[in-house]
């Protein structure tokens, strides 16, 4: 029986801003709080533990004025994140699937996992469900953001617990799965970018019911993944056919791709690579796919003539300064 491990975290960071960030540690983790629920989405446990600091011992001015706890009881009650890490992963147990508020806290985990030299366990691809998202699929348009204290009190949740402790802040990130329709949108798990594909044989390829996601292997440079086939490509994710560009990728600031297909079956596709890079400076790509209205290929062509204008006004600043 598979159980859903809604966590969450707090974190502190350097006091002093990134020139005393510690390579490889920009988050500390100083406690984790998790719920746990059953099949049926009923809370079966609780977890909640305090990390003791051993980077970043004093707390930054922004982190205070969030969280409810000093520099003083973190010390004194706070365990080695090694210790906490091996009784949260035995509290998890066998077969689950993370929940969290947003992508950062499972990120970060692994982060501190990795930095404290605490072997990862979880499987390749780590697929988990951002209830953020989900909220936003079931109550805004997908993208809109809200935060969880928004969304307790929109669908009318808000008991007697703070906001900004781990553990109270998963209870209702676990509310929510409970009161939303989560079956309606259980579909859309999402993709952990922690550990991206490190060769072809690992690359991850997802059909949604409105658009697909592929997720490339790592290279060198942002030109090596543009220049790859794999990654330009576009096929229609309902017939799986090679489709035809009618407007090839192209650039907005270096990051984000554009590109619009056809197929002669499903209509127009829009296509979209974001540009990502890893803790090393590594580049991967994630790419989706998502058929569109013909109002919506316009919006693309008139951003890829928009993009044209801004370049060759690039050039001109550039021809003139010469």
């Amino acid at each position: 029986m598979k159980n859903y491990i809604v966590f969450d975290l707090e974190w502190n960071q350097s006091p002093v801003g990134k020139e005393g960030t510690a390579p490889g540690l920009p988050f500390e983790i100083i406690e984790i709080g998790a719920v746990k629920l059953d099949e049926n989405l009923k809370q079966v446990s609780e977890f909640r533990r305090l990390i003791r600091p051993v980077v970043y011992d004093q707390i930054h001015y922004m982190i205070s004025e969030v969280i409810h706890m000093d520099m003083q009881e973190l010390m004194e009650q706070g365990e080695d994140f090694t210790d906490a890490m091996e009784e949260f992963l035995e509290w998890c147990g066998e077969d689950y699937v993370f929940c969290t508020w947003g992508s950062m806290d499972l990120t970060e985990l692994q982060r501190n996992m990795n930095y404290f030299f605490v072997e990862n366990p979880f499987p390749r691809p780590l697929f988990y469900y951002d209830v953020q998202k989900l909220y936003s699929l079931l109550y805004r348009d997908g993208k809109e953001k809200h935060s969880l204290e928004q969304a307790v009190e929109e669908m009318g949740l808000r008991g007697d617990r703070a906001f900004h402790q781990a553990l109270d802040d998963a209870y209702y990130t676990g509310c929510i799965m409970t009161a939303m329709d989560f079956e309606k949108v259980k579909v859309y798990q999402s993709i952990d970018y922690y550990r991206p594909p490190m060769n072809i044989e690992e690359e991850i390829y997802v059909e949604f019911p409105n658009y697909s996601k592929y997720v490339s292997r790592i290279f060198d440079t942002k030109e090596d993944a543009i220049a790859d086939k794999r990654v330009t490509d576009m096929v229609c994710y309902r017939c799986h056919r090679m489709l035809r560009k009618k407007i090839r990728w192209f650039s907005v600031n270096q990051k984000f791709y554009f590109g619009l297909a056809i197929c002669p079956q499903h209509g127009l596709m829009k296509g979209k690579i974001r540009m990502k890079k890893t803790d090393d400076g590594d580049v991967y790509v994630v790419k989706t796919q998502k058929l569109v209205s013909d109002e919506e290929a316009k919006l693309i062509y008139e951003r890829k003539d928009e993009a044209a204008r801004k370049r060759n006004e690039r050039n001109k600043m550039r021809r003139h300064k010469k």
